[in-house]
């Protein structure tokens, strides 16, 4: 299997079965994306655990496949990984759907 087809069928089975949708309980941090040109939005909620790292990281959007499949992998990355590590990545994904470069607490 090539990188694109790889690439496409991941995209798709985030797509039909987005992981870790929904708002997490006790998050401590939070981000919202929204791209006027095509009505995307996603709100991002994070919980880190005592170590500060990712404990919880879940996601709630209205918008097309690849935008919902796109939060989906990027919770699925970020798990588990340092708050600084963390930031880094979901502020990518944020300026990627939105202007808005950090992180709310």
């Amino acid at each position: 299997m090539d990188l694109k087809q790889l690439y496409q069928d991941i995209i798709l089975e985030h797509g039909k079965s987005p992981r870790n949708l929904g708002k997490c309980e006790g998050y401590s941090h939070d981000a919202k994306g929204y791209n006027p040109l095509c009505g995307d939005e996603v709100h991002i909620y994070l919980k880190l655990d005592v170590e500060k790292k990712v404990d919880t990281l879940t996601f709630e959007g209205e918008g097309c496949a690849i935008s919902l499949a796109s939060a989906s992998i990027m919770t699925e990355l970020v798990k588990g990984k340092s708050e600084r590590v963390a930031k880094k990545i979901i502020d990518a994904f944020v300026n990627m759907i939105k202007d808005t470069k950090e992180i709310q607490s």
